[in-house]
């Protein structure tokens, strides 16, 4: 087994790390000319999320399919295989190459693959038709150059009583490859792990990791000192997976779906047949990559100055008069092609967004979890709340979610069932999801701190703010708990009684120049905001964010039910 050097001094970047494997994948020499791409489902998505399907055919890759896809013989084809080693895909892969149906295999794994999975490969490849065997680590899908997650969902469930099932033992695997796959993607051995106290899955993870750090030589790197890598878990901080969001790619997140970089607007009011579907991806599209993080009213003037461009281009092309016009033309128009397919899709797009927020009162809603989140003020939260669910006007959905926000702050006056009444007699499902989330995430199960900035000096530093900077900051006047995380990091006070170390720290009061945080149970968008603004902030440290997969508040609640839901 080889594996190809990325170099373990550049700046820690998720999407450069996953594009130089999949680079040296569609590139090897030993494979050049047309060939085939195998995949497994998980290494479609990683694939897709650095290569579009035209910087994949430029590549000379003539057929791209799901391992195990029989077909005729295609004995002028070489084949590239990259896979997760796992059993179901070495079995399948040894299936193929008993019966091979491309001239060549060459197989680069995604992990660390076993010697007994090699053994059964090289008692499988009776017709010699195996040229190569590489790991080459990447089973992890990036989304920002300091974001990624692992595409595995149901990570909610290793908090709760099923967390020891045979379901959960393999979703907790998942979940350390993943962390695994990312540490030797980027040549780091950390430093020092740590990991939440008040968790026992947090703890777990980390204990894992240090076991399969220590049992294999590969992650020894030529580095003076590793990154930290923090282990946290999704349920000390319930709140920020249940907010509206107002930042473009949160937003389309949250209302829409973005899943591996795809959102689907099929059936959104006078969507075109070729709009149904779009890409927006930070590496192939420059308009989102600027502007991904912009909020919505920013947004709004930028989709904006982007028309006015194409219109000022499109009287440009208008304006043909000769040949030399003709010839132009023709030399500009992919360009201008293109330009017009991404006008489209962001004026798309925000317009949709638009239409959600004024349908479903968005603003209105927003502003009343703000200040639940941020604020304690329990007689006029109860109020407003109560009004909220009488409301015709307000999506059940947002009534749900309004409520478990209430629930998560004062959960200490014992209101569920008042709430839980409430919520039933106005026609809202899934009421027991109040029960689920206090059982998951409630006062006695959560880390302290959750609320911790929400007395009185933080009211006035957000009105303060609030005055300042606009009336817009009325939205956004939530800070996820892992920016006080962060900012302990940076000032190196974090308390190893609430993130002990599993490993030797470093001297108390240091400061790691990289960190690398993991949240089981998902991640947010508005958590890789925060850390998007601390490396802004912080050009002497690195920190790149992963979780188990990218949650918002609908597939947050789907977890939740599927793992502590008690019926209605």
């Amino acid at each position: 087994i080889i594996s190809p050097r990325l170099s373990s001094t550049q700046r820690m970047d998720v999407i450069s790390a996953v594009r130089f494997y999949v680079d040296k994948i569609v590139s090897d020499q030993s494979i050049s000319g047309m060939k085939a791409l195998i995949l497994d489902p998980v290494t479609t998505q990683v694939v897709s999320m650095v290569y579009s399907q035209t910087q994949i055919l430029e590549k000379e890759v003539y057929l791209v399919e799901v391992l195990g896809n029989r077909h005729e013989a295609m004995n002028h084809l070489k084949a590239a295989l990259y896979l997760q080693p796992t059993e179901s895909n070495i079995d399948a892969l040894c299936r193929e190459i008993r019966d091979p149906q491309f001239s060549e295999y060459h197989i680069f794994f995604s992990n660390i693959v076993s010697q007994e999975m090699l053994s059964r490969i090289g008692r499988a490849d009776e017709h010699e038709v195996v040229r190569q065997v590489q790991e080459y680590y990447a089973e992890f899908l990036p989304i920002n150059d300091d974001f990624f997650h692992l595409g595995v969902g149901n990570s909610v469930m290793l908090s709760s009583s099923v967390g020891r099932s045979l379901e959960a033992g393999r979703v907790f695997e998942r979940n350390v490859h993943g962390i695994l796959s990312v540490l030797l993607a980027l040549r780091r051995r950390p430093s020092q792990i740590r990991y939440q106290a008040a968790s026992d899955v947090a703890r777990r993870v980390a204990s894992e990791i240090v076991t399969e750090i220590e049992r294999d030589d590969v992650f020894d790197f030529r580095r003076q000192e590793g990154p930290m890598l923090l282990i946290l878990d999704r349920r000390d901080d319930p709140i920020t997976p249940l907010l509206t969001q107002w930042t473009y790619q949160a937003m389309v997140h949250e209302l829409l779906g973005l899943n591996n970089n795809r959102v689907i607007l099929r059936g959104a009011p006078g969507i075109r047949k070729d709009l149904e579907e779009v890409v927006i991806s930070a590496t192939q599209d420059p308009f989102f990559a600027k502007h991904r993080f912009a909020n919505f009213g920013d947004l709004g003037t930028a989709v904006k100055q982007l028309l006015d461009e194409y219109q000022r281009n499109a009287k440009m092309n208008e304006n043909i008069q000769s040949i030399e016009d003709m010839q132009a033309f023709m030399e500009r128009y992919p360009a201008f092609r293109s330009h017009a397919i991404n006008v489209s899709k962001h004026v798309a797009l925000m317009g949709e967004l638009a239409r959600l927020t004024d349908v479903c009162h968005l603003l209105d809603i927003s502003a009343l979890e703000q200040e639940i989140s941020c604020s304690s003020d329990h007689n006029t939260h109860k109020h407003e709340l109560f009004d909220k669910i009488a409301s015709p006007a307000v999506q059940k959905a947002d009534k749900l979610r309004l409520a478990l926000l209430y629930i998560i702050r004062y959960e200490q006056y014992e209101e569920l069932g008042q709430i839980k009444a409430a919520l039933v007699d106005n026609g809202v499902d899934r009421v027991s999801l109040l029960d689920a989330m206090l059982q998951y995430a409630g006062e006695s199960r959560r880390a302290p701190g959750l609320f911790s900035q929400g007395g009185i000096l933080g009211k006035i530093g957000k009105t303060i703010s609030s005055t300042v900077n606009g009336v817009e900051n009325v939205y956004t006047q939530h800070v996820p708990l892992l920016q006080s995380i962060l900012d302990s990091i940076g000032k190196g006070k974090i308390k190893d009684s609430a993130f002990p170390a599993i490993t030797p720290a470093s001297a108390s009061g240091s400061r790691p120049g990289e960190v690398i945080v993991f949240i089981v149970g998902g991640a947010t968008y508005e958590e890789a905001l925060t850390v998007a603004d601390f490396n802004r902030a912080n050009p002497s440290m690195r920190v790149v964010l992963g979780g188990s997969c990218v949650q918002n508040s609908m597939s947050f609640l789907d977890e939740l039910n599927a793992s502590y839901g008690l019926g209605r």
